[in-house]
C-alpha cells in the first residue's frame, strides 16, 4: 500500500498537534511537516507532493475555503478534508469538493474513515488517469493561482539561475522542481541532454552533429535544435538508438 502523504492546516499549535498524534498512529501515512495558515499551505503543496489535506475553515489571512478553491483549479490537488469546530459551513465545504468534513473535537475512528475515503478517492482518479493519459504533471503557479502541466504536453524544460521553465505545447510555465530532482524522479520521461537542459523522451525526432563535433537534438513540435553537451551525448545517441529498437 503507498502511503498517503498528509498535510495538517489549522492556525491553532494544539489542534494541529493532536490530530499529527492521531495519524502518526495510523498505518499507510506519511505525515509531513504542519502548516499555521493557507498561504504556508500553499507553498508545502506547490514544492512538494501532498496527497490529503486535513484543512482548518476559521484562519487568519487564506482561510481554509480560499485555500481550498485555489486547490480546485488543478484536477490533481490534493484531497481536502475539512476539519473546524464549526459545522455551519458543511454546504460550502462540499461544493469545493471535500472529501470528508469532520467536527472538532475529533475522534480517531472518525479520522480514520475521512482518511480511507480520501485513498478511495485518489486511487479512482488514478484510475481514471490510465485510462486518459499519464496522469503525471508538473505545477506551475502564477499570482498565486496553481496550474497542473501533463508530461506529455512539455517538449523540454530548461534551467536559469532561479527558475526552471517547460516548454510546452501551449506555452512557456515556471515551475518550482529543480532539474536535478526531475531526473532523478522522472528520468524514464526526460532526458538530460545539457546541464541546465531535459528534453521529453517522447519528442525525440533526430540528433545531428556538426563538422567540428557540435551536436543537436531535434524535437517534434520544437522550431529551434537544441545543443547537446558532449558530456551528455553518450546517453542522447543511446536514447535514439533504444527508440530505434522499440
Amino acid at each position: 500500500m503507498t502511503a498517503l502523504r498528509v498535510l495538517v492546516v489549522d492556525d491553532e499549535a494544539l489542534a494541529r498537534e493532536r490530530l499529527r498524534a492521531m495519524l502518526l498512529q495510523m498505518p499507510g501515512l506519511d505525515v509531513l511537516d504542519s502548516a499555521s495558515d493557507g498561504a504556508s499551505a500553499l507553498e508545502q503543496i506547490t514544492r512538494h507532493t501532498v496527497d490529503v489535506v486535513l484543512l482548518d475553515i476559521m484562519m487568519p489571512g487564506m482561510n481554509g475555503i480560499e485555500l481550498a478553491r485555489h486547490l480546485n483549479e488543478t484536477s490533481d490537488a490534493p484531497c481536502v478534508i475539512f476539519v473546524t469546530a464549526h459545522d455551519a459551513h458543511a454546504v460550502i465545504a462540499f461544493e469545493n469538493h471535500a472529501v470528508d468534513y469532520l467536527v472538532k473535537p475529533i475522534r480517531k475512528e472518525r479520522l480514520a474513515l475521512a482518511i480511507a475515503r480520501a485513498r478511495q478517492f485518489l486511487l479512482g482518479r488514478a484510475a481514471a488517469h490510465r485510462l486518459s493519459g499519464t496522469g503525471k504533471h508538473f505545477v506551475s503557479r502564477s499570482r498565486g493561482t496553481l496550474r497542473k502541466i501533463a508530461f506529455e504536453d512539455v517538449h523540454y524544460l530548461q534551467a536559469d539561475e532561479k527558475y526552471v521553465t517547460a516548454h510546452a505545447h501551449d506555452g512557456d510555465h515556471v515551475i518550482d522542481d529543480t532539474l536535478k530532482a526531475i531526473e532523478a524522479q522522472h528520468g524514464d520521461d526526460f532526458l538530460r541532454i545539457h546541464r541546465n537542459t531535459l528534453v521529453a523522451r517522447s519528442a525525440l525526432a533526430a540528433l545531428t552533429r556538426g563538422s567540428e563535433g557540435q551536436a543537436w537534438v531535434q524535437l517534434t513540435g520544437v522550431e529551434k535544435p537544441l545543443e547537446v553537451s558532449r558530456r551528455c551525448l553518450a546517453n542522447v545517441k543511446a536514447a535514439f538508438e533504444t527508440s530505434s529498437r522499440s
